[in-house]
């Protein structure tokens, strides 16, 4: 047979070496399969979801933080979908950080979903992570399957961090799943306009922890960090953060940063946020300066 499923087999994981609290919660898997290598019983799991149809804000905010957690003994847990599920999995992996993926199908080559992200899935296991799924192996995805998948990643994580959810994002389960078992939950600020960000702010509202780096969820597991920041040296900075900054010699309204960088309103203010959110610049109604 022409296939990866006999490079990593698919195998049964016994309940007593299920991943993380996962026999804690209500509703407990009576079997889950697994291919690859499960994380080590003193990783902290950390679920991250957020929109398909996320923005460049988004993506820059999910990157920055999965980052931030390089060198720590994090294992990032996403479902293996398009938009921010694939961009944490990628971020942890090109930071040498532990990932696992709960797909909404069977681990089977042939029913592995989203075929988008099959690569993706094998990168995973060639770099030591692990897919994880209570279909069976041949188990094509269902509607219903999604919902049961989001209670695995919600009940085994110790927290779970939201980044960009509308109102009726499939995110929002997850989160409050995860808030039923009594695990954290982490929420990504947005712009205030942004309908991505409609179902975040409403978590925050709820009581959710607010994240802007990665050193807020060190500071909630009680992690210290002790590396330096490096900002002189532009450490952790996209060629578009540096173009901007290189503008800030004074301060500066955001309305001329467009009319000198020739970018689009929307790609400034993405650009602001991010280095917001990194203690770059501050951003005083418009007026941007340096910190």
């Amino acid at each position: 047979m022409n296939s990866t499923t006999t490079l990593w087999p698919i195998y049964a994981v016994p309940p007593s070496k299920f991943p993380g609290a996962l026999r804690e919660i209500p509703d407990p898997p009576k079997k889950l399969y697994a291919r690859g290598i499960l994380p080590e019983k003193d990783n902290v799991l950390l679920t991250v979801v957020g929109s398909r149809k996320y923005t460049s804000y988004g993506k820059d905010a999910c990157e920055y933080i999965i980052r931030g957690l390089r060198g720590f003994p994090f294992t990032i847990v996403s479902g293996l979908a398009l938009g921010i599920d694939a961009i944490a999995h990628t971020a942890a992996l090109s930071s040498g950080i532990s990932t696992l993926a709960v797909p909404g199908s069977g681990l089977d080559d042939r029913v592995l979903y989203p075929r988008t992200n099959f690569i993706l899935a094998q990168n995973i296991l060639r770099a030591g992570g692990a897919l994880l799924s209570e279909s069976e192996p041949n188990e094509r995805p269902q509607l219903f399957s999604f919902p049961k998948r989001n209670r695995i990643m919600a009940g085994m994580s110790e927290a779970t961090l939201i980044i960009e959810a509308g109102k009726k994002s499939g995110s929002l389960i997850t989160a409050y799943l995860a808030l039923d078992y009594n695990r954290t939950v982490f929420a990504v600020p947005g712009p205030v306009f942004n309908k991505n960000a409609e179902g975040v702010h409403g978590l925050l509202k709820e009581g959710a922890t607010p994240v802007t780096s990665a050193d807020d969820i060190l500071l909630a597991f009680n992690i210290k960090n002790d590396s330096p920041r490096q900002k002189e040296k532009g450490a952790d900075i996209s060629d578009d953060e540096q173009k901007l900054l290189s503008m800030l010699d004074e301060e500066t309204e955001k309305d001329t940063l467009v009319e000198k960088l020739l970018w689009s309103p929307a790609r400034v203010n993405s650009v602001v946020t991010m280095l917001v959110l990194k203690g770059f610049i501050k951003d005083d109604s418009g007026i941007i300066r340096r910190v």
